[in-house]
């Protein structure tokens, strides 16, 4: 099992590589920014739009936050406007690590229900969501940072112990 100081310390590493990937990434223009590139949503803002998408999810599941339409997909396409997704990419990071900072041993204990958007119920340990949850977007970083390198853009450094 995870401990709380282990999701404080992603909620906190993300916060700072999302600030990094989202700056690296408002040196490129619009049409830089959409391109396909071949990631598995495609361009560097459909992928930084699923995961505004994905976190929002699993946070509605483990913090009771607003529910979020769609699916995966639909999340790649949800948030149209560069400046406004930015903007609520730093919303929900503060949201996130306050969210941490209030956790005890006993809020990651025990399972987890939900319903996912295609209707699947499934249960699963809640320590073991909270960490697929970081996981899931350290994975999505990982992609926007290749793209971003890519284009010749320097984001700089990710590991974990030089950046939380």
């Amino acid at each position: 099992m995870i401990s709380p100081e282990y999701a404080r310390t992603m909620a906190r590493y993300g916060a700072e590589m999302n600030r990094r990937l989202y700056a690296a990434a408002d040196t490129l223009d619009e049409a830089r920014r959409r391109e396909d590139m071949g990631a598995f949503f495609g361009s560097i803002h459909a992928t930084l739009s699923h995961l505004c998408w994905a976190d929002a999810a699993w946070m509605h599941r483990l913090a009771g936050w607003e529910p979020v339409p769609g699916g995966p997909r639909e999340g790649a396409a949800m948030h149209g406007d560069w400046a406004a997704m930015r903007a609520l990419r730093q919303d929900m990071d503060r949201r996130i690590i306050a969210w941490a900072d209030a956790l005890d041993a006993e809020a990651l204990a025990g399972d987890l229900t939900w319903t996912n958007s295609r209707g699947v119920t499934s249960t699963r340990l809640r320590w073991l969501l909270v960490t697929h949850m970081f996981n899931h977007a350290t994975h999505h970083r990982g992609q926007v940072h290749a793209l971003l390198t890519r284009l010749g853009v320097d984001p700089g450094a990710t590991d974990l112990p030089w950046v939380a």
